[in-house]
C-alpha cells in the first residue's frame, strides 16, 4: 500500500488537523475489519444522510447507537444463549458482537434511529447554526467629509 503524503495539506490549511488525521487513519484501515455488519451510507439531499446497517438477529435491546462530539458509534452485543438442543449442519448467521464508528462532519446531528426487518436505520441531519451560515457583507462606499475652516 502506498503512503499518503499530507504535508501539502498542512501547508495550505489552518485548523484541519482532525480532517488530516481522519484521512491518514482511513488510508491505514484494513478492509476486512469493516466487513461486518454490512451497511450503506445514503445522501438524501444536501443536508440529510442515512446509514442503513444489516443487523439481522439483533433486537433493539442488543443494539446501542451513541453520538459523542463528531463520532457516531453503533454497537451490537448478543445475549449469551446456549442452545444445546439444536444440532447445526451449517451456521451462517453471525451472532458476534460488533462496534462500528463513523466520523461525522461538523454540525451533523443524529435525528433518529429505528430497527425494522433486520435493518437499523440512522437518520443524520446537518444543522448549521445561523451564525455559521454564509452572509453577505455590505461594502460601504467612501464618504466625503467636508471640513469647514473656522475663521
Amino acid at each position: 500500500m502506498r503512503s499518503l503524503d499530507l504535508s501539502p495539506l498542512y501547508r495550505a490549511t489552518v485548523g484541519f488537523d482532525r480532517l488530516a488525521s481522519a484521512l491518514d487513519s482511513a488510508s491505514r484501515q484494513d478492509d476486512s475489519a469493516y466487513s461486518y455488519p454490512p451497511y450503506n451510507i445514503e445522501r438524501l439531499d444536501e443536508d440529510s444522510y442515512r446509514i442503513v446497517m444489516a443487523v439481522a438477529g439483533f433486537s433493539e435491546d442488543e443494539l446501542d447507537v451513541t453520538a459523542k462530539e463528531n463520532t457516531l458509534t453503533i454497537t451490537g452485543k448478543k445475549a449469551a444463549v446456549e442452545d444445546e438442543q439444536t444440532k447445526y449442519l451449517h451456521r451462517g448467521i453471525a451472532n458476534r458482537a460488533f462496534e462500528r464508528r463513523f466520523d461525522l462532519a461538523d454540525y451533523i446531528k443524529v435525528a433518529g434511529a429505528r430497527l425494522e426487518n433486520g435493518l437499523l436505520t440512522v437518520e443524520l441531519l446537518r444543522e448549521v447554526p445561523e451564525a455559521k451560515k454564509p452572509r453577505t457583507i455590505k461594502i460601504a462606499g467612501q464618504s466625503k467629509v467636508i471640513e469647514s475652516e473656522a475663521a
